[in-house]
């Protein structure tokens, strides 16, 4: 009983006040949208546009492909310590000035990588853009929770998921063109001029959090919420199915340049066309989850569907050699994908929501921990074998995470608070 009042106490004077019934409207509500798009897709960017320059930097740094590879784990890594640190920050200070020093901190971590010599300084700056593009993309998830609730999250979380399709889907595609143009150096001086325009438009940005809604007390109270949020097996199971379906984008996403531009043969620019047009089917899931009733429903469907998917990949890897039968079915996977993320972002952040930064921060943590594992081990040995192996297993923990979201209580209305009691 005690521990349970003292969760109880941690939650609930950390983040006082409601969230109002209604969000934002006109004029700012479009602006809003726009820059959760361009906050979000920041992060898209900042792994996918240079992914076509994979097999050029192993050539460029003398290296191996798994060694570059872990510029990708180093980046999520930054992500992910990145958002830990600044959930609990944002919960303090507010949203608006933890944004902007993040910005400023990617903006010096792209220049540095640009000039770095060795793979090995490369991918220390890479920490440090990991770092600085967090604080955009957790609080891209922080902000609609702080202004909005239940399907009205969804909603908005929706919305800015289906466009954000877009950067994904562009971001090879311009990764290609910059790079046969200017060679991998071009991406991050692209990378330091979106992360510049951030920080202009973050002028007219209006902070979320009110003063009175800020974590207040001993400053270790923010950090205390992870505690009370690691306790909450709601919040935990759809942090798990979010982990575990991101995990699976990005051995799709790390794998994809060695099995298109080198086993197939493809260009750098043909290359990203192939992932610009499959990520738009990433935004038609994200869409698709809301057809649904309750939210959950859309998880066990999409799960069962990523099932069927990832066991005919797994058999055609090994048995079908062909770009097109391997690409085909990959736009069912990210369909399913695309639902996934909508499914567990916004129940996930409806458990979180009276610590919304902490919440989101850790759901960030938890994809990126899956990711930063994920993107090196689909490089060792025969990618066309790893690969299958690591997308199947992340595969399962998905399913079993689906399941585990449909026999929880109806989504969309608990908190952490009334979860710890």
């Amino acid at each position: 009983m005690a521990s349970q009042n003292s969760t109880k106490s941690s939650t609930s004077t950390s983040l006082p006040g409601a969230i109002p019934n209604q969000g934002p409207t006109g004029g700012y509500y479009a602006f809003l949208i726009l820059y959760l798009v361009l906050l979000s897709a920041f992060g898209s960017f900042v792994n996918d546009m240079y992914l076509p320059t994979l097999p050029e930097m192993v050539r460029y740094f003398h290296t191996s492909r798994p060694t570059v590879q872990l510029g990708l784990t180093f980046g999520m890594i930054g992500l992910g310590f990145g958002e830990i640190i600044l959930g609990p920050l944002s919960d303090r200070f507010g949203r608006k000035p933890v944004l902007v020093v993040s910005l400023i901190i990617f903006c010096i971590g792209a220049l540095c990588s640009v000039w770095s010599k060795t793979i090995h300084i490369f991918l220390w700056w890479r920490l440090v853009q990991g770092i600085g593009a967090s604080g955009g993309y957790f609080l891209a998830r922080t902000i609609p929770a702080d202004l909005y609730q239940g399907r009205a999250l969804a909603k908005v979380m929706a919305l800015v998921g289906a466009i954000n399709g877009f950067a994904p889907a562009s971001a090879p595609v311009i990764g290609g063109l910059v790079a046969r143009s200017v060679g991998w150096q071009g991406i991050f001086w692209i990378l330091f001029g979106f992360s510049a325009l951030l920080l202009v438009l973050s002028v007219p940005f209006k902070e979320s959090l009110p003063k009175a809604r800020r974590v207040t007390g001993h400053f270790g109270t923010a950090f205390h919420n992870y505690v009370v949020l690691a306790r909450n097996r709601h919040f935990i199971t759809h942090v798990l199915l979010k982990g575990a379906a991101l995990g699976v984008l990005f051995a799709y996403i790390s794998s994809a340049p060695f099995i298109i531009q080198s086993h197939y043969g493809y260009t750098q620019l043909q290359f990203g066309l192939f992932m610009g047009v499959n990520a738009l089917f990433v935004a038609g899931g994200a869409t698709m989850a809301l057809r649904f009733k309750p939210l959950k429903k859309a998880a066990v469907i999409a799960a069962w569907g990523l099932t069927a998917t990832i066991a005919a990949q797994f058999v055609c890897f090994y048995m079908v050699d062909n770009v097109w039968v391997y690409d085909a079915l990959n736009l069912p996977m990210l369909v399913c994908l695309g639902m996934l993320f909508t499914v567990g972002n916004t129940l996930a952040m409806n458990e979180g929501r009276e610590c919304a930064g902490d919440a989101s921060a850790f759901i960030g943590l938890a994809g990126y921990v899956f990711g930063a594992v994920v993107s090196p081990l689909v490089g060792l040995g025969d990618i066309l074998h790893s690969t299958p192996i690591c997308l199947a297993v992340l595969t399962l923990i998905t399913l079993v995470a689906a399941h585990l979201s449909r026999e929880l209580t109806p989504d969309l209305v608990s908190s952490p608070q009334q979860q710890s009691k």
